[in-house]
This record gives C-alpha cells, sequence and structure tokens, in this order.
C-alpha cells in the first residue's frame, strides 16, 4: 500500500510525519518527568535498556539507547559516578566491560515507573485494549521492515 505525502491542502499526512510528531511529544513528557530525578531522557532510555538486557557493552547499550558510542561513554561515566550503574568485565570476553545497574539505579527506574506509565496511559487512554495491542504490533513490524530489508543495519 503506498502512502501519499502530504500535499498543500488535501490533508494527507505522511505517517513517518506522525510517528516523528509522536517521537517529540513523548521525549517533550519523558524529559520533563526524568528532569526532576537528576537524569536526562538518554540516561533514562540506557538504564531502562539496562534493566531490560543487562551486561551490555557500552557500544551494543549505545545502539539501543539511540545515541552515539562517544556520546554512550560519557553517559555511563556520569550514571557511574552517580552509583546507577556499574562496570564488571564481561565473562564472555574479559576485554570487554558490561554494564549492569546498581540497586541504586534499579530503585532510581522503580521511583520512575509510575510517571512513566502514566506518560503511557495517557498517549494511549483513547484506544482500547485491542486497538492498544494493534498498534504496538503495527510499530514493531515497521520497526523489524526498516532495520532488516531498507538499510541491512539492526
Amino acid at each position: 500500500m503506498a502512502v501519499s505525502a502530504e500535499q498543500p491542502g488535501d490533508g494527507l499526512v505522511r505517517t513517518a510525519y506522525l510517528v516523528k510528531r509522536l517521537e517529540l511529544a513523548v521525549r517533550a513528557r519523558l524529559d520533563a518527568a526524568v528532569r526532576p530525578h537528576g537524569l536526562t531522557t538518554a540516561q533514562y532510555t540506557a538504564l531502562t535498556a539496562l534493566r531490560g538486557v543487562p551486561g551490555m557493552s557500552s557500544a551494543q547499550l549505545a545502539r539501543r539507547s539511540f545515541v552515539s558510542p562517544q556520546t554512550m561513554q560519557e553517559l555511563i561515566a556520569n550514571l557511574e559516578r552517580r552509583g546507577l550503574v556499574a562496570r564488571a568485565p564481561s565473562p564472555a570476553n574479559r576485554r570487554v566491560l558490561g554494564i549492569g545497574l546498581t540497586e541504586q539505579g534499579e530503585a532510581e527506574l522503580r521511583r520512575l515507573d509510575h510517571e512513566v506509565d502514566e506518560i503511557e496511559n495517557e498517549m494511549l487512554a483513547d484506544l482500547d485494549a485491542e486497538q492498544v495491542e494493534a498498534l504496538r504490533q503495527a510499530l514493531r513490524l515497521c520497526t523489524q521492515r526498516l532495520t532488516t530489508h531498507g538499510t541491512g543495519r539492526p
């Protein structure tokens, strides 16, 4: 199915534009939620990624957090100074440092869970459970298509 670009006066808007607008709206709300905790959205994203997959390398975490490896190095150093993450040699490769949440990092995420749940609940408030699942599945499929077919990059 082809999707038309927005033309002046025809009311059509690209789906990619709508996704970007949603991303910006979510980002603004996340920024406001995590800022009082002394975090940036990028730091919060990294912490949640580590919650799901502990022990990732900095490079892996950068890919999952949508930042450059250089930015991730700075971000991890900052989180480590705050006691939210710790690095240790990976069992699979002693030259690679795996990153994990500390107890303090886990506690910080638990404190933020309610606020982030509220943002997501508000975003989805006009959808029923079936529509929410359909949206989630559609987003997964779109992401999979672009990351495995278009550029060959994960």
